[in-house]
């Protein structure tokens, strides 16, 4: 009797084990199922703080953080509408609103610790601002893209391409790059307004739209850009310029390819814009092809590694606006702005494989009305720039990482408490 119970019990342990066992293995393939890990977000409702001064934001066309983790944005002024910027008629309309000086810094709270910028002696200031940059040792560049007065066009112009490759040459006034000190003492000027020879002319640029300062070189790195396909190197310290390549590596050229053509063979020069080059710190330089759907991949020197395709079929202005990296120690992953589809792409930096994307179009918090610039601080959180109509910069908490449940997060409201 003893001797069957003990046996019964024994297997009814080994049963129980075994369904343990199975439950857990069960247990880890749903998880496991369930989506790859991926950094996870919401949106910060009051970041930043209201402006002072009844300042308002035009297009807001560059951010970055420096190593005090300060969020620096840059927009345009010129771009507010007449119904927005009555008190800044002559005389005042109303008491609302002005615009906000160019270059403004918050803190991580969202204060406005300073602001500065706009036309001052001995530099040209941009008619149209593009991207800003702080370097490895405080520095602020300034790119631009304004086109100035335009030349009259053919009536017909044959199958321009959306970006603005049927501009002609010495269409940009903005062919210069700037250097200030973080309080907007003027370093240094790379090029000249309206002198841009085209896509191999090493003296000027012609729309830079990003730069990029490579701590290890001390070389600056420019996606150049609306007017040149091409990217660019100069000496951040003297201005001398090092070295430039277009697609795949090779001698750019400024033939207009017609416009975008997702069934068609990829592109052999880069349209306009070439939007952003980011340099890894595994030191692979990300190029945004922007109205090529594409980001191409390249060594510093040139040399091109491989290019992947994002949103293919995306036409207009292009899906891939800009990129900014993850903050664990080896970048691990690639966040993607891309303002036609509204979203940000999270890619998986080794594979180029998008494992999840956030956002929708919209107004609110959390949604994009042409989402064009990005940012991570140190803590991993993410900041946004809205061009055209949005006008404004939001913060993405980091919430850690978590399993992917669906591709299309949409917008990432805060969870309820």
């Amino acid at each position: 009797m003893n001797r069957e119970f003990l046996l019964g019990a024994v297997a009814l342990g080994g049963a129980a084990a075994l369904i343990a066992g199975s439950y857990l293995l069960e247990t880890k393939a749903t998880v496991q199922a369930a989506g790859v890990q991926a950094p996870r977000f919401e949106v910060d409702l009051m970041w930043p703080k209201p402006l002072p001064n009844h300042w308002i934001l035009g297009n807001v066309i560059g951010v970055n953080v420096d190593s005090n983790d300060h969020v620096w944005i840059i927009h345009r002024g010129a771009s507010i509408e007449r119904m927005e910027s009555y008190a800044q008629t002559t005389p005042p309309s109303g008491d609302c609103c002005v615009a906000a000086p160019p270059v403004l810094e918050f803190d991580q709270a969202g204060n406005l610790l300073h602001h500065w910028g706009g036309p001052g002696q001995g530099y040209d200031w941009p008619d149209s601002n593009h991207g800003i940059t702080v370097d490895f040792k405080g520095n602020v560049w300034i790119g631009g893209n304004g086109r100035g007065a335009q030349p009259a066009r053919p009536a017909a112009p044959a199958a321009p391409s959306a970006g603005g490759d049927d501009i002609g040459p010495g269409a940009f006034n903005d062919n210069m790059i700037l250097k200030f000190t973080q309080e907007g003492k003027f370093l240094m000027q790379i090029g000249k307004p309206g002198q841009s020879k085209g896509s191999n002319d090493v003296e000027n640029v012609k729309g830079a739209a990003k730069l990029f300062i490579d701590k290890a070189t001390n070389e600056l790195i420019v996606a150049d850009g609306y007017g040149n396909h091409r990217v660019i190197v100069f000496d951040a310290e003297t201005g001398k310029y090092k070295r430039h390549w277009g697609a795949y590596g090779h001698k750019p050229s400024d033939v207009n390819l017609g416009r975008y053509n997702p069934d068609a063979p990829p592109a052999q020069e880069f349209r306009n814009p070439v939007h952003c080059a980011e340099l890894s710190v595994d030191g692979l330089l990300y190029v945004c092809d922007r109205p090529n759907d594409r980001i191409q991949i390249f060594k510093p020197d040139g040399t091109f590694v491989k290019e992947v395709f994002i949103e293919k079929r995306t036409l207009g202005d292009g899906s891939t606006w800009d990129i900014a990296f993850s903050k664990d120690p080896k970048q691990t992953y690639i966040y993607l702005a891309d303002g036609v589809n509204e979203k940000i792409h999270i890619l998986k930096r080794d594979t180029m494989e998008e494992l999840t994307n956030f956002g929708d179009g919209g107004r609110q918090p959390g949604s994009f009305y042409a989402v064009h610039s990005i940012a991570t601080d140190s803590k991993g959180n993410i900041f946004t720039t809205e061009t055209y109509r949005g006008q404004r910069v939001q913060k993405f908490l980091y919430k850690g990482l978590g399993p992917v449940t669906k591709k299309d997060q949409g917008v990432l409201w805060p969870a309820k408490k």
